[in-house]
């Protein structure tokens, strides 16, 4: 029953198309109307798509900015990871030097260079927004410290940093390299 309904609807669209067809011809403000409509709906799809372009064009242009504000932000993270190493064996050099060594006087010179170069580079990373990672005492957290071991401890909570072998740092929000550590777990 309702197919025939839509048969009929359909056919008496036709008509009625073909009759406005038929009528238009013998008078031109119709036809002026249908013209005036079918530029209505034109200026509503261009106005919709002008629309469209310039809400995408506003979309491309903030992630730009934020990928140029990223890029540049982090743009040393990779010369920040390269001078980690550098710092390391400066500190390492330094935790090495015993006090008769630091009590010789051209070692002490020798010393207060190694010294006064690993103060400069910590300078340079507090300027640029590298952070060691506080590890010793603190919570594992993964986002920041790798366990290398499990360490038996009476003392410490399990899941508690114990020991640290190598620092971690952070560049502003942006991990650089993550903490080696020791965690502590209960005692067997």
């Amino acid at each position: 029953m309702m197919e025939a309904t839509k048969d009929e609807e359909e056919q008496l669209h036709e008509e009625a198309e073909d009759v406005r067809k038929e009528t238009s011809e013998g008078a031109p403000e119709l036809a002026e109307h249908d013209r005036m409509a079918e530029l209505e709906k034109q200026l509503e799809e261009a106005n919709s798509k002008a629309l469209y372009a310039a809400a995408e064009a506003q979309n491309v242009r903030r992630r730009l900015e934020t990928e140029l504000q990223q890029a540049t932000s982090y743009a040393a993270a990779q010369f920040a990871r390269d001078m980690l190493a550098i710092k390391d064996h400066l500190d390492r050099a330094l935790a090495a030097v015993n006090d008769e060594l630091r009590a010789d006087n051209v070692a002490s010179q020798f010393l207060a260079g190694i010294e006064s170069t690993a103060r400069e580079l910590d300078q340079v990373f507090v300027r640029h927004g590298i952070k060691r990672i506080e590890s010793k005492g603190q919570k594992l957290d993964p986002h920041k410290h790798q366990a290398m071991v499990e360490i038996p401890s009476e003392e410490a909570e399990p899941g508690t940093i114990v020991e640290e072998m190598q620092a971690g740092y952070m560049m502003k929000d942006r991990l650089l390299r993550p903490a080696l550590v020791g965690v502590a777990k209960k005692p067997d």
